[in-house]
């Protein structure tokens, strides 16, 4: 076989974070990843936040090897291992005609985001979603590929569709109906924005697998949440996201959140991911809307203390003001993400209790809801022509 034939392109993709509203937090399947009930969440721009994936395969590679942010991780074993298998599954099952690339070659995969890892930020979604995109991409895997990416973190089945989606739990034992499914392209709520208030971007003490897992095992009012909350509660958010109800989407959001926390309290011994910023922002979210007697703005925190605050246009200015005033050190950088007019309104600032915390938050970025993986070019490769890292972490 020549050099040439030997040797399969190389395939780069981004793809994007997605915030869930309806939390993903139990499996009844620790193998399968299959969730103990329904979630749904919106897809943010990649534009600001996403995770970057080159990927190539070749038969003179001796081992699959994968490159995260730099750094050589292990890829025989795991959540990566798994993913990659599953791929190649659905590549092998193709028709001779189809298929693109030997899925009997060694792949070499790089993979890199451009905000912060483990963070409470859904590094993981973005990134397996990235890797499975782009390997769907490489060996011609054609179709919905959310099952394949869901193999790799749950959350990330969400994050191979764009704008507001539902992940649906399933009830086969195999997993075959635990699926992705769009809800609402992004365009459908042109107003929405979003501000991520990032309290810290470093590694969290207890991972999301393994407080969810502990969970499982000790949380009554999980079990309660999974049958009594999340069916109504999904009904509801799904027809506030049809009809552009931001009043009931936003009581939801919160609620949910509250009560995903609570859960992680209800844990033994506890997962605590919040911290005292991040209970300053949701009460700096309650306030405001309290003083206009309407949801401005809803939060949520996945498993981290970083909030997520869902609102509609008119008033990002008015909160990434408030943020910037109780939270910002006088960073220069503390706005960050899409241009945004501040708006100061001081009747707003004297009608609210809220102590300032300089510092308390590193930054905030301002984004909307966005579209799903993208291919991108040639240029864009983080991967060289032999199949190795363009740059490797310092």
């Amino acid at each position: 076989m020549s050099e040439e034939a030997a040797a399969a392109p190389i395939i780069t993709c981004t793809a994007p974070v997605n915030i869930a509203v309806i939390k993903y937090w139990g499996k009844r399947d620790e193998s399968l990843i299959l969730p103990i009930n329904d979630s749904v969440s919106v897809t943010l721009s990649s534009d600001q936040m996403h995770a970057k994936t080159s990927v190539t395969a070749n038969a003179n590679f001796s081992c699959d090897r994968i490159w995260l942010n730099g750094k050589e991780e292990t890829a025989s074993s795991g959540r990566l291992a798994s993913c990659l298998a599953s791929v190649r599954r659905a590549a092998a099952s193709l028709s001779v005609s189809s298929a693109k690339v030997n899925t009997k070659w060694k792949v070499h995969i790089c993979s890199e985001n451009n905000f912060p890892t483990a963070a409470g930020l859904a590094s993981s979604a973005a990134g397996y979603a990235c890797l499975v995109a782009a390997l769907c991409r490489l060996y011609g895997v054609e179709g919905d590929i959310s099952a394949l990416a869901r193999r790799g973190s749950g959350s990330a089945c969400r994050s191979v569709l764009g704008g507001f989606v539902r992940w649906h739990m399933g009830n086969m034992e195999d997993g075959r109906d635990s699926i992705a499914v769009q809800l609402r392209p992004a365009s459908h709520w042109p107003g929405m924005r979003v501000l991520i208030c990032v309290a810290s971007d470093t590694q969290k003490k207890t991972s999301s697998s393994v407080g969810m897992k502990n969970s499982v095992k000790t949380s009554e009012l999980l079990k309660y949440r999974a049958e009594y909350s999340v069916p109504p509660r999904t009904d509801t958010i799904v027809k506030a996201i049809e009809e552009r109800d931001f009043q009931t989407f936003a009581d939801i959001t919160i609620k949910d959140s509250n009560q995903f926390h609570a859960i992680c309290q209800d844990t033994y011994p506890p997962c605590v991911y919040m911290n005292p910023t991040s209970h300053t922002v949701s009460s700096l979210v309650h306030q405001i809307n309290d003083h206009f007697g309407e949801k401005v703005a809803c939060y949520t925190f996945d498993a981290g203390p970083n909030a997520c605050i869902f609102l509609l246009e008119k008033y990002v200015g008015l909160v990434a003001s408030l943020l910037q005033h109780f939270f910002s050190d006088g960073n220069e950088e503390f706005l960050r993400g899409n241009a945004l007019e501040l708006e100061s309104r001081k009747e707003v600032l004297e009608a609210l209790d809220v102590t300032s915390n300089p510092g308390g938050l590193k930054y905030v970025i301002h984004t909307r809801p966005g579209e799903g993986p993208e291919v991108l070019g040639e240029h864009e490769a983080l991967l060289d022509k032999n199949g190795m890292p363009k740059k490797f972490a310092v």
